[in-house]
């Protein structure tokens, strides 16, 4: 009897990690990290520019990050710290407002 229940404790959940509830595979954990460690001196000159993708890799090259996250007027975001990310906090004209290692 116990090595049904097992089988059937096996089998169950194989089949529960295997797919999301719509068939498709589960999504990849992220892992975090770069190995590169953002540095908040010098950010400051970016304030009042507008948001552009060459502007996101000035950032990256001045910071040292490994991951820029744009955060939008009102925007939510998690609050975690991450050593190798720079925000860049924009205002309602997509200027922006600050920047900041984390």
């Amino acid at each position: 009897m116990i090595s049904r229940y097992a089988w059937l404790i096996a089998a169950a959940a194989a089949t529960g990690c295997a797919t999301m509830g719509n068939g498709q595979s589960e999504p990849p954990i992220y892992e975090q990290g770069s190995g590169k460690i953002c540095v908040d001196r010098n950010l400051a000159q970016f304030v009042g520019r507008q948001a552009t993708s060459e502007l996101g890799a000035e950032i990256l090259r001045v910071s040292g990050a490994g991951t820029l996250r744009w955060v939008p007027k009102d925007g939510a975001i998690t609050m975690d710290l991450r050593e190798d990310r720079v925000n860049v906090w924009l205002d309602g004209a997509n200027r922006v407002e600050r920047v900041n290692c984390g």
